[in-house]
């Protein structure tokens, strides 16, 4: 999936995400500078249904027009397994306080 919110709000002459942001504002969705940054950017890290909502309402557009579909690469369509497993081997646990783990 690709976000294209950008996009949307440019078609309907919104040119800078602080202007969506006030528009959004008065529909009652108050969202902070950073996660607006997100949005406008084109990588938000999660956006609520209920968001989405009203973004849509605001910009008066349907969901499928700020989600766009994308094909999956073939390599992760030909073995599912594949990509969690290269996931795995990346994660590196860490201890919340700070310190590091005893050796394996």
């Amino acid at each position: 999936m690709r976000w294209n919110l950008r996009l949307a709000a440019a078609s309907r002459g919104i040119w800078k995400a602080s202007e969506l942001q006030r528009m959004l504002a008065d529909r009652g969705m108050v969202i902070s500078a950073g996660k607006m940054s997100g949005l406008w950017s084109g990588h938000p890290n999660a956006v609520k249904l209920a968001d989405l909502d009203v973004i849509c309402a605001v910009l008066g557009c349907e969901v499928s027009e700020l989600l766009i579909c994308e094909p999956v690469p073939e390599t992760l369509a030909a073995d599912p397994g594949a990509g969690r497993a290269a996931a795995a081997q990346a994660v590196v646990p860490r201890r919340r306080d700070g310190r590091s783990l005893p050796p394996a």
